[in-house]
Parts: structure tokens; sequence; C-alpha cells
């Protein structure tokens, strides 16, 4: 048993992380700012964690074996988690990203098409920090979601005080209602409408993982040792075309494709770069991955209950 801190896990893989934790038989602590009460079982401690003296004030004495942060979206969150957190916890998991890979937003090495990207392409320890930008707007703070999640890395892999890991999660499916973003669900609406689903000329695969897989590799990864980014991905690469031929499949009904000028907005999941992520370091520490042609079908199935059920 491990005293597990959790900041955030109100909704989707978060809260489904803190059931599997609860689960496995840790005591388990949720902070976040009491916009939903946590699973049974758990202590709940009410906070901003923008706030660095309400959130040290609300911590009080406690202190963790581990931490998993799902919501830190910038430098500046990782300045106060790292500096109230310093000698509370013994190791820090972040849940991160795989847009810290894409190229259209950062300046990265070359990969080559086809190749699945490894964690060294992004290094947290040289990763430059600007927490003078204006983190704290919002519309600053989503148009740089990938850079947030950079330097929000950065800080916290040399902050010192704990060990440091950073989950970089791939695109996440699954969990019907639970799946807040609509991404998924943007497809089997269009190709059950028969709506036309923008794509790129020649969009490139990508790589999926189920909401499930990834609460438990989260789980995982807040009871290992292991320090670094780490990619978490099902096996598998899949374009948008293969995507939607697994909804037609469910639907019922062909897909109807339009192609989009080069440069111009496409649906979700159609990719005109490379940045799928290879996940050999997560397999070779023990980490055993499902494949994304086995579950997706289930996943498409359980998006389109959802909708059903409001309808």
């Amino acid at each position: 048993m491990q005293r597990i801190c959790v900041i955030g896990g109100s909704r989707y893989f978060g809260r489904l992380l803190v059931e599997r934790l609860v689960a496995a038989g840790h005591r388990v602590t949720v902070v976040n700012r009491g916009s939903a009460p946590p699973p049974a079982g758990v202590d709940h401690v009410v906070a901003d964690r923008d706030d660095e003296a309400a959130l040290t004030a609300a911590l009080g004495g406690r202190s963790f074996d581990a931490v998993v942060d799902q919501v830190c979206y910038t430098p500046v969150q990782a300045a106060v988690a790292a500096r109230v957190l310093a000698g509370r916890t013994g190791r820090y998991v972040m849940t991160s990203t795989i847009e810290v890979y894409d190229p259209a937003t950062a300046e990265l090495p070359p990969v080559p098409v086809g190749t699945p990207v490894p964690e060294e392409v992004v290094d947290p320890a040289r990763r430059p920090v600007d927490p003078a930008l204006p983190w704290q707007e919002g519309a600053f703070r989503e148009s740089h979601y990938a850079e947030g999640k950079r330097q929000a890395e950065a800080v916290l892999a040399r902050a010192g005080g704990f060990a440091f890991a950073a989950v970089r999660s791939a695109h996440v499916l699954g969990g019907g209602a639970r799946e807040f973003t609509g991404r998924l669900a943007h497809y089997t609406e269009r190709v059950a409408a028969g709506r036309p689903i923008a794509v790129h000329a020649q969009p490139l695969p990508t790589v999926f993982i189920h909401h499930e897989e990834l609460a438990d590799l989260l789980r995982w990864a807040a009871e290992a040792d292991f320090t670094g980014p780490l990619n978490a991905c099902s096996d598998g690469l899949l374009d948008v075309y293969g995507l939607t031929a697994v909804v037609a499949a469910q639907v019922g009904r062909e897909p109807v494709h339009r192609t989009v000028p080069t440069g111009g907005p496409a649906s979700p999941f159609s990719f005109d770069r490379h940045y799928a992520m290879s996940n050999a370091r997560a397999r070779e520490l023990g980490f055993a991955f499902s494949r994304t042609a086995d579950w997706l079908p289930g996943a498409v199935a359980e998006t389109l209950g959802a909708r059903s059920a409001v309808v």
C-alpha cells in the first residue's frame, strides 16, 4: 500500500485512475477545486492548484509516496507544484501528451515519416522555459497547449526534491459518455448522417490509447520507479481513413470524405505531419500494451450507444 495523491482526477481516465488506485489498496488523496466529488474511499482536498498559499494550507501536513498530476498545463503551474510538493513526495508523475512531438508547434529534430518517435526527441531536461509568457490567460494557454506541456515537463524535471516521470499519452479514445472531448463522436455522428469528413490529401497515421489502458498505465507509473519521459500508446498505427472504416463497419454506412486544401482545417485525427510515438521504452520497463485494432470497434460501439441514449 502506498500513499498516492492525484491532482485533478475528477473526470474521464483521471477518475478511473483514482478508482484503480483505491481498488489496488492504496491510500488515495484527490486534490481538485471541488467541482465534482471523487469516488468513495478517498481523502478529498479542495484547493486551487494555481494558488500556492491555498494549496499549501489545504494539504496541511500530508505527505505522499507518489503524486500523479493530471492537470498540469503550464510551467507556472509546474513551478507552484514543485515548490509545494518538494519534500512531501518521493515521486511525481505528470500526465503529458503526444502533442509535445508536434513539429507544427516547435522546432524539433526531424524524424523520418513512418518511424515511431522516441522519447529523446523532446528532452525536458534541456527544454527552455519562459514563465513570463501570459500562461494565466485561457486563450493563450489553449493555443499553446503543446508548448505549455513541454515547459511544464521541463520545470518538473529540473525541480529536484522528488523523482520525476512524464507519461506522454497518445490520443485517448473510449469511455462513451465519459469521453468529454467529442472527437470520436465527431466521426460516429458524421458517418451515421452521411456528412462529409474533412481530411488531408495524404493523411499520416497516428497512435491511440484506450482510456482504461491509460488509467492502468498511470497506476503502474505511480507504483514504478523509472524517471524521465515515457510514451503511452496502444500497438498499431492508424490513419483517419482506417478510423472512419471502423466507424463505418459499426454504422453500416460508407463514410464520405472531403479533401481540404494544403494547410486547411481538417477533422480531429487527420494529420499532415508525422509524430506517431514509439512505446518501446514502456514495453522494456514491463508494461504490456493492447492493440488499437482490438479495442477500437468496442470504443466506437460505446460512443454510438452514448449518442443513442442522449437522443
